[in-house]
């Protein structure tokens, strides 16, 4: 499977999780070298009755600063694909039903494990949906 094919599937996933409220959060980690960014974190955000994801930035520069922003649905791929491979090597995708990860190795070749769930509950906020 190609990186792109990969992606796609790991995105198809997440939305997947969204659609089904089985979505808890989904964190971008394991960055290279040592850059400012350190984490983003995706969560659901109910924007006047309208679903929408919580971007939130953790960038430690002298000292922990936070960044969030609001985006639309759609939106997922555009904000975290830039991050994929710059700095961030790894996508965590924490839903109720499996932990996936999407992986990328030192050669740059995505692939996606599962493993048990480690949230037990929805993201609260999708659950008012």
């Amino acid at each position: 499977m190609s990186n792109n094919e990969t992606y796609t599937h790991f995105f198809n996933l997440v939305r997947e999780s969204i659609s089904q409220k089985t979505f808890a959060k989904l964190t971008l980690a394991k960055t290279i070298g040592k850059p400012e960014l350190q984490n983003i974190y995706i969560k659901i955000a109910n924007v006047e009755g309208v679903l929408k994801l919580l971007v939130i930035h953790k960038i430690y520069n002298e000292g922990l600063q936070e960044i969030e922003k609001i985006v639309e649905l759609d939106q997922l791929e555009p904000e975290t694909i830039p991050y994929i491979h710059n700095p961030f090597m790894t996508l965590l995708l924490f839903t109720t039903e499996a932990d996936i990860t999407m992986k990328i190795n030192k050669k740059r070749v995505a692939s996606i494990i599962e493993q048990a769930p480690t949230f037990k509950n929805a993201d609260p906020v999708l659950l008012e949906f």
